[in-house]
């Protein structure tokens, strides 16, 4: 079986690392209700101000349907609105 992975470098501004935390529920809630083929998400923090988000989804079109949706609901909006930068984001195959 092969999956598809999402793997998305940010940054955050340090004294809002607590407020991502304390968001990242409400986003992968959502993510559980709303994203066909989304199976789970492990967020990494790399540095002070920089995080590593690894999401695995069913197929690489699961991955794709979500990214057209974007923050199309509250709790991945909280999460997204914190992000202060975009620095990477890649697609792979978990074989």
């Amino acid at each position: 079986m092969t999956t598809t992975v999402e793997l998305t470098r940010f940054r955050v501004s340090p004294d809002r690392a607590d407020q991502l935390l304390a968001a990242r529920p409400g986003m992968i809630a959502d993510f559980q209700a709303d994203r066909a083929g989304f199976l789970g998400a492990k967020l990494v923090r790399v540095s002070d101000d920089e995080w590593l988000d690894i999401v695995e989804w069913r197929t690489p079109e699961d991955f794709a349907a979500s990214r057209a949706k974007g923050a199309n609901r509250p709790g991945i909006r909280a999460f997204f609105d914190l992000i202060d930068e975009l620095v990477s984001m890649e697609e792979g195959t978990v074989r």
